[in-house]
Formats: C-alpha cells, sequence, structure tokens
C-alpha cells in the first residue's frame, strides 16, 4: 500500500492533520470530528500542498461544518486584467467568501492565476478546460485526452486547490437533452458534448478518470466533480439528463475516493423551492454523503438583473436541506461579467442564505450573532450593531443617511419610525411602567 499523502488517506490512517486541527478550531468542533468526516467523505479540506506552503488557510467544506460560500471570478476575452481580478478576489474576501473559482477565458489566464493563488488566503477553484481551450485556439474538436491531463497537472503545479471536471456526461445521455427548454448551459459541458458528437466517442475526461486521480492526489487537489447537465431553466429541473449524470457522478465519487482523493459533487442551478429538498436528498443517497456544492439554485427565471436574490432564496433551502457549499450568483448573471460591485452584491445575498441556512440546522453558536445584534438593537446601540452586521459600511451609510452623524449615537429611535411611534422606544417604557409596579396592578386587577 502506498504512503498517505492526501488529507483523506491521512484521516482513513486515522491520523489528525495539522489541516484538520486547524479547521476544528476555526469550526469550533472536535479534531477528532474532522477526522471521521474527511475519513467518510463527507467532509474534504481542499488545500493544495503548493498554496498550503504559501497563504492558504485550511477550511472544511461539508455538513458536519458551516455552510461555506464561493465566489466566482475571472476574466473574459473581452474584459478585465490582473489588477482587477485581484480587485475582485481581495472584495470577495472581504465580504466573507469561503473560497474562489478563477473562471478565466481570456488571455494572460497563467499569470493572473498566479497572482490570485499567491495573494489568496482561501482555497482557488478552476474549471481547467477552459484554459485547455485557450491553447487549443477555441477548437474543442482539437482536444485529447493528454492535453486535458497536462492542463491539469500544470494547474495543480500552480497550487490550485479543487477542480470542477465533467466526467459525469456521458455520449448516452446526449439525447436526453434535446427537448431540454435550455439545452446544456454548463460551458464545460456543452464543450464535451461538442466533442462526443464530433467524434462519437464516449467522455475522453471519464476514461482517463483514474490517471486524473493520479495526478490529484500527487497533490491534493479535491475533485469537484462539474454537473454538465445541470438544469439552466426551472423546466428543465429534476429531468432525467440531470439524474442520468448524477447516476455517473456517484460512481465516480467511490472511484475517486479509492484512489485517495477527495471529493465534492456540484449541483443544479435552477430549481423550483418545492424540488430543492429532494434534489439534496437523492445527491446525498446517490454520491454516498460527498459535500454538495449547489449554483443557486435559482427557484424563477423571471428577473435578470436580481438573480443573486433570486438565486440566494434557493441557496438559503438547499443548505437547509444539506448543501455543504453555495456557489453565489451576481447581479450580472446571465447578462454579462461581474465587477467589484457585483462581487460584492454577489456575497452578500449568499453570506445571508448560508447563515439562515446553518441557524435553521442549529448549529451550535450559529445564532450567537443574531441574538447579539437583536439585543444591540433593543438597546439602541447603533455602534454594535454595525460591528456585528454582515455589511458594516453599508448599514452606517444608510442610518446616517437620515440621522446626523452626531445624534446617532445617542437616538433611541430610527428615521423609520421616529421618537415618537418607536415600538421598541415604546416596549422599554412599558418596562419602566411594570418596574414601578403598573403591570402588577393591572394583573391582579383582572
Amino acid at each position: 500500500m502506498s504512503t498517505p499523502i492526501t488529507q483523506l488517506e491521512l484521516a482513513l490512517a486515522g491520523e489528525i492533520t495539522p489541516e484538520m486541527t486547524f479547521v476544528a478550531e476555526r469550526e469550533k468542533i472536535s479534531a477528532d470530528l474532522v477526522r471521521d468526516e474527511v475519513a467518510k467523505g463527507r467532509m474534504v479540506i481542499p488545500a493544495n500542498r503548493v498554496h498550503l506552503a504559501g497563504r492558504l488557510e485550511p477550511m472544511a467544506i461539508g455538513v458536519a461544518s458551516k455552510c461555506k460560500v464561493n465566489a466566482n471570478i475571472g476574466n473574459s476575452a473581452v474584459t478585465s486584467d490582473i489588477d482587477g481580478e485581484l480587485e475582485k478576489l481581495n472584495t470577495a474576501v472581504h465580504f466573507g467568501a469561503d473560497t474562489v473559482m478563477d473562471l478565466s477565458t481570456g488571455k494572460d489566464i497563467d499569470r493572473i492565476r498566479t497572482a490570485i493563488i499567491g495573494a489568496s488566503p482561501v482555497p482557488i477553484g478552476t474549471v481547467p478546460i477552459y484554459q485547455m481551450l485557450e491553447e487549443l485556439g477555441g477548437e474543442i474538436e482539437d482536444m485529447r485526452a493528454q492535453h486535458f491531463l497536462d492542463m491539469v497537472e500544470h494547474q495543480a503545479k500552480q497550487g490550485v486547490d479543487y477542480m470542477t471536471i465533467h466526467c459525469g456526461v456521458l455520449l448516452e445521455h446526449l439525447h436526453l437533452t434535446m427537448n431540454r427548454v435550455t439545452g446544456i448551459v454548463s460551458r464545460g459541458g456543452s464543450l464535451i458534448a461538442k466533442w462526443m458528437m464530433s467524434h462519437r466517442k464516449q467522455n475522453p475526461l471519464y476514461e482517463a478518470f483514474d490517471d486524473l486521480c493520479d495526478i490529484m492526489r500527487q497533490y491534493d487537489v479535491t475533485w469537484s466533480l462539474g454537473d454538465g447537465l445541470r438544469p439552466g431553466s426551472v423546466a428543465d429541473a429534476s429531468d432525467d439528463a440531470q439524474f442520468a449524470e448524477l447516476d455517473v457522478l456517484g460512481e465516480l465519487t467511490k472511484r475517486g475516493r479509492a484512489r485517495g482523493t477527495q471529493v465534492m459533487v456540484e449541483g443544479p442551478g435552477h430549481v423550483p423551492m418545492d424540488q430543492i429538498q429532494m434534489n439534496m436528498e437523492r445527491q446525498a443517497e446517490v454520491c454516498d454523503g460527498a459535500p454538495f456544492y449547489v449554483l443557486g439554485p435559482l427557484v424563477t427565471d423571471i428577473a435578470p438583473g436580481y438573480d443573486h436574490i433570486t438565486s440566494g432564496i434557493g441557496a438559503a433551502l438547499a443548505g437547509w436541506h444539506g448543501a455543504a457549499m453555495l456557489c453565489y450568483v451576481t447581479p450580472k448573471e446571465h447578462l454579462g461579467l461581474p465587477e467589484k460591485e457585483d462581487v460584492k452584491q454577489g456575497m452578500m445575498a449568499y453570506k445571508i442564505a448560508a447563515h439562515a441556512a446553518d441557524v435553521a440546522r442549529q448549529r451550535p453558536g450559529a445564532r450567537d450573532r443574531d441574538d447579539a445584534l437583536s439585543k444591540a438593537r433593543f438597546e439602541f446601540d447603533w455602534n454594535e450593531q454595525f460591528r456585528l452586521s454582515l455589511d458594516p459600511e453599508t448599514a452606517r451609510e444608510y442610518h446616517d443617511q437620515t440621522l446626523p452623524q452626531d445624534t446617532f449615537k445617542s437616538a433611541h429611535f430610527c428615521s423609520m419610525c421616529g421618537p415618537k411611534y418607536c415600538s421598541m422606544k415604546i416596549t422599554q417604557d412599558i418596562r419602566k411602567m411594570a418596574q414601578d409596579g403598573d403591570l402588577v396592578q393591572l394583573s391582579s386587577a383582572e
């Protein structure tokens, strides 16, 4: 048997690694629990050894830990540069991103990614087929399995912590998408589908899965098994194509673990609210409890420009029902490449969703911040309210727009109600009356 080198292999050997210890302290759970969850495949610690030697702070993704949020950044063929991507990275991390995916599809990808990994304290994910396609001049038909293997190894050497790879889309699945409203919406999934149709051969990434595992194991890169046939509209949710691929992802989850690699699984993008619980439970069963990483899901398709809200609703429900990580959606979804302010808006929507899920799952200590802020609100302690807010700057800005800076520190009201109609101020007055025995006398009179 080979020497254990990945977090999964070390956990199976009974070892608690420094990364597991760090995660346990961060999550306020025991190191034994972290080790046991990693060993069972229900938790992953995306930590490429190259990135670990740099700025990476280990974190965990799994149902036993807090619900996590990923932010997507990356340049395109028409916009963005290194400074712009670093600004997006810093914005995402500042507002609480637990991981960041570099989805660059334009030029200069290597320099941008090197800069991102060097600056990032959080795990970095990629979709290797994007950079491979750039190097092939945009012609997916020219791909050979070795091209992809070389790109995965190249990005692993850079320090990428987890990779989305669309191994589960098979040739026999494609006919199931023909009557879909929105067809194949995954970029990686559509590229693999085009390759299979052009060559009339099976998915080369599925056939090279064991070789991919061997590369990823060497650097302890975590699988993010891509859902190339995820629904791109609520009309296509929970269809035969989606679940046919999911069954393959369940098979690959077990194969990946058997070869010593950590595995998480990606989930659907557009799902009506009444189908979300079923989707989460089905994935957990088919994929043997592997962490589920979902995009949204969007619960309606009619709000372009506001899809951080339509998807935030689905994300909260998904987290409540077992999703381990939520991939944010920005207001620019379906419309354009997100910029700094879009990243902030997406992060805010998803930190709310993830925290709401943690509260709903009754994770130890999850509600402490809510209770502390509510107490500060009732006591009109404005500075403490701002400090405890997910976005203190915006909370303070909104408040100060209508109450002067020299007033807010002592004001026992906000501008919505004013001093005469503030219910909390009135409640405080009632309690003062109670201290004088008024309420006791009223109760006795009844």
